[in-house]
C-alpha cells in the first residue's frame, strides 16, 4: 500500500478511466473531500476484487483535485514515506500534472557517502520539491514524462530527482525504489487515467 501512496503522492490518483478535473491554481480542500475520495477508491477496489476481469466494464470515475489532495493530507499520511510531508498534486490538463511535497533532503544526502562534486551535498534541510510532467496512462500501464523539477525553487537535474524518488519509494519488494520514468502497472484493474 505504501507504493500506491507514493505513486498517488507523486503523480496521480487511482480510478478506472479516471478523469481529474482541470484546475489552474491549487485549491483548498477539507476532510469531507477526503471522505469522498475514500468512498470512490473503495468502490474501485471492491470492483477489482469481486468482478472477473471481463465483467468489469468501463467505469468512469471523476476525481477532483481537492479530493485527491484531501485524501493525501487526511487519509494517506500513514502510507507516505517518513520525510515526505504536505504533498499536493495539481492537474494542469492535457495529461500534465504538477506534484510538490516538502522533502527531508538530509535523510537522502546522509544515506550514502558523497563526493565533492555530488550535487546532493548542497541540498540540506526540508525543502519543497516540485516536479512537472505528463502522465501517460493507458491499457493498465502508466509512465511519467518529466518536464522540469526544482528544490526550494532552484532547478534540479532529472538525476537528482530520480535519487529522491528512489530513496523515498524503497520497499522490501523494491529495495532500489521506483524509477522516475519507468512504466508501472496501474493497481485495482485501472485501465486509464486522464488528466483534464
Amino acid at each position: 500500500m505504501r507504493a500506491v501512496a507514493v505513486v498517488l503522492c507523486a503523480w496521480s490518483v487511482l480510478a478506472p478511466d479516471l478523469v481529474v478535473a482541470q484546475r489552474d491554481q491549487p485549491l483548498p480542500f477539507s476532510a469531507a473531500d477526503a471522505d469522498h475520495f475514500a468512498q470512490k477508491l473503495s468502490r474501485i477496489v471492491l470492483n477489482a476484487e469481486t468482478l472477473p476481469p471481463g465483467d468489469r466494464g468501463r467505469a468512469r470515475t471523476i476525481v477532483t483535485e481537492p479530493e485527491v489532495n484531501a485524501y493525501l493530507r487526511y487519509r494517506a499520511q500513514a502510507q507516505l514515506p517518513a520525510g515526505v510531508i504536505e504533498p499536493y498534486v495539481q492537474a494542469v490538463g492535457g495529461g500534465r500534472v504538477v506534484g510538490v511535497a516538502t522533502v527531508d533532503l538530509d535523510a537522502v544526502r546522509e544515506s550514502q557517502k558523497r563526493g565533492w562534486l555530488d550535487p546532493m551535498r548542497l541540498l540540506r534541510g526540508r525543502l519543497p520539491v516540485n516536479a512537472t510532467g505528463i502522465l501517460h496512462a493507458r491499457d493498465g500501464v502508466a509512465q511519467f514524462e518529466l518536464e522540469s523539477a526544482s528544490a526550494g525553487g532552484v532547478p534540479i537535474p532529472k538525476s537528482l530527482l530520480q535519487e529522491l524518488v528512489a530513496y523515498y519509494s524503497r520497499t522490501p519488494a523494491h529495495p532500489e525504489g521506483l524509477g522516475l520514468d519507468a512504466p508501472f502497472e496501474l493497481p485495482a484493474g485501472i485501465r486509464e487515467i486522464s488528466v483534464e
